[in-house]
């Protein structure tokens, strides 16, 4: 039961992030978000797909990431695509640093939850897959399908 609850929270998911890339490492952030930006995530409008995470002068933004405009903000609605800050600790922001700094290394958010009425994404430190990779994910988990099919009957 309580699974089901933690699973409501999840306000967005990067599905694609998984297949396009072996995750290393997750961190948990929070989002500076305004007024009409908040209302729009609780709405669930929000795509990660071509989301990263950008580190600039000691600080952590969440870069290429849509929000959809609330419908209700009138002139008060935010750009879709702005940057958002993320709420991390200075240390954080220093492994995060060193790990980007590698070759083939990325940080690409995961989803996106709500945690005690705030918002929070889980962002993932990421090395891309080959071609190869890929299929060889697709193939293993086609093999797991079949088997439970093949057991449960």
């Amino acid at each position: 039961m309580k699974q089901k609850a933690k699973d409501e929270n999840v306000l967005a998911q990067n599905r694609q992030a998984r297949h396009d890339y072996f995750i290393k490492d997750t961190y948990e952030a929070g989002i500076a978000l305004t007024g009409t930006e908040i209302k729009s995530v609780r709405a669930r409008h929000v795509t990660l797909r071509d989301g990263y995470v950008q580190i600039i002068n000691g600080s952590a933004f969440l870069e290429n990431v849509h929000i959809d405009e609330y419908k209700e903000g009138n002139r008060y609605n935010h750009d879709p695509l702005r940057s958002r800050r993320l709420l991390l600790h200075k240390k954080e922001i220093a492994k995060l640093a060193d790990v980007k700094a590698q070759k083939g290394m990325t940080i690409v958010p995961l989803k996106v939850y709500l945690k005690h009425g705030f918002a929070k994404v889980l962002i993932g430190v990421a090395q891309g897959k080959k071609e190869y990779d890929k299929r060889e994910t697709i193939k293993k988990r086609d093999q797991d399908r079949e088997l439970r099919r093949k057991y449960r009957i």
